[in-house]
């Protein structure tokens, strides 16, 4: 059976250092996104400010893994109008490809996201995930990443790209990382519409080693992303609630930092990935709690509200993490529900 795709394994990532945040402020005063001119941490302009950043709530769907079931259908069934469609990866050097082995045009991704679009809904495509041959180290350049991103774009027309960092060969490597960041520039220059997404790796007080300093990195580089969404599970803790607000108050205060950003405007480019039920580490987030994270996030101007994965809102309590089904007794589609009322 194909390994979990978003698991974060070993924590190795959490041990590197902090880079210094000094000068960042100034870099990312260039970004030229919208966000970035938003007044202050309260009234009609920070209201406004968050309305404006906010997508909305789009699941994980992966056609390739979990038994995934037909998008409209969920649609009709939940109200959720939007989905994040995973993985697009490498078929060998830089030619992207889904899930490195379903053609980038003419196969079942393409059928779906022609589906969703025509009952009205919208499409975030992931670049990398945790596993799998990517793009990121297989591009010789960011000019090369960023073409291969527009070929996708050019197939698809997302509303928004995810790039998903995780693990050695992107998340921990800097060379990569720097190399997706400079990417991203290029493509937000030539799609303005498109939204552009990081998605990393967190601990509860935030992102750290590689996943701050992608953060100050992104702030040098000024590079124009309007969301960066934590992967809030895998924590290892027992209050998926109170884990993912810290971790999210967490990643707005190093924004803040990086940016020279108020707390409206942090939140607005942050995002929350859960792990409906079972995580990996066997944490369980329930419908309940799920609801209390999407109010919370709601509540702040999070701009971006996602889990992992619509394949698996099906219940079977006691049957452990699978691709299928989450594990703990809850309502089909029920995660997919309450995220559509983000």
């Amino acid at each position: 059976m194909k390994t979990h795709p978003r698991r974060l394994g070993v924590l190795s990532a959490l041990t590197a250092v902090l880079l210094a945040t000094g000068g960042a402020a100034g870099a990312a005063a260039t970004s030229g996104t919208a966000l970035d001119t938003a007044a202050g941490a309260g009234g009609p302009a920070a209201t406004s400010q968050a309305e404006a950043a906010k997508m909305p709530g789009a699941p994980y769907l992966f056609l390739g893994w979990g038994d995934p079931q037909d998008a409209t259908s969920v649609m009709s069934e939940t109200g959720v109008s939007a989905f994040t469609m995973a993985f697009m990866l490498s078929s060998g050097g830089c030619t992207p490809v889904w899930d490195g082995q379903r053609p980038l045009t003419g196969g079942v991704d393409q059928q779906t996201i022609d589906a969703i679009k025509a009952a009205g809904g919208q499409v975030q495509i992931s670049f990398g995930g945790y596993s799998g041959n990517k793009l990121g180290p297989n591009c010789s350049s960011p000019e090369a990443l960023a073409g291969a991103v527009q070929e996708v774009i050019d197939a698809h027309g997302p509303d928004a790209v995810d790039f998903d960092i995780e693990n050695t060969d992107e998340y921990e490597d800097y060379a990569v990382q720097d190399r997706i960041l400079q990417a991203i520039a290029i493509v937000k220059q030539n799609n303005a519409d498109v939204r552009t997404v990081v998605t990393i790796p967190t601990a509860t007080s935030g992102p750290a080693g590689p996943g701050s300093r992608l953060i100050t990195r992104a702030a040098e580089l000024g590079t124009p992303i309007d969301n960066y969404t934590i992967m809030t599970f895998d924590f290892g803790g027992s209050d998926m609630v109170a884990d993912t607000i810290s971790a999210a108050q967490g990643l707005k205060d190093q924004l803040k930092a990086a940016n020279g950003w108020t707390d409206a405007e942090a939140y607005a480019h942050s995002g929350i990935s859960g792990m409906n039920g079972l995580s990996d580490m066997h944490e369980t987030t329930t419908p309940a709690q799920w609801a209390e994270i999407r109010d919370w996030a709601s509540a702040q101007g999070v701009s971006r509200f996602a889990y992992w994965a619509v394949n698996r809102d099906r219940p079977c309590p006691g049957g452990g993490v699978t691709s299928n089904c989450s594990g703990i007794d809850q309502g089909n589609l029920e995660f997919t529900r309450i995220t559509a009322g983000f």
